[in-house]
């Protein structure tokens, strides 16, 4: 029975603490620093979402714009592409032909490797 009376007390408290942490907002002023900026006049207004923004002034493109554009993308791209192979080919012949080594097998390389340990 001792109990009930602690928990109506501790209820009370609670809910005393939870209605004081609803108008913290004066409270929350007079604590703030003699720099800090001044709260606005008028809150922020919540931005409006079912708002729909006005229709663009921008058509969007037909089927056959789209097309051509398709096209004229793809030309561009392979002629890019051919200009960078006729580099390729043209670097490729001023450049001296290199030898190249062989990569060891693993085989070969760790046999090398066992020769050369004691």
């Amino acid at each position: 029975m001792a109990r009930a009376p602690k928990r109506a007390i501790l209820l009370a408290l609670g809910l005393a603490m939870a209605l004081a942490g609803c108008a913290s907002g004066p409270m929350i002023d007079g604590m703030m620093p003699a720099g800090a900026p001044a709260r606005p006049a008028t809150p922020h207004e919540y931005p409006a979402v079912h708002d729909m923004p006005p229709p663009r002034a921008a058509q969007t493109m037909t089927e056959d714009q789209q097309l051509k554009l398709e096209n004229e993308l793809t030309a561009v791209r392979d002629r890019q592409e051919a200009h960078e192979e006729t580099g390729k080919k043209t670097a490729q012949g001023t450049k001296k032909k290199a030898t190249k080594k062989k990569p060891a097998t693993a085989d070969k390389a760790q046999a090398a490797g066992a020769k050369t340990n004691p």
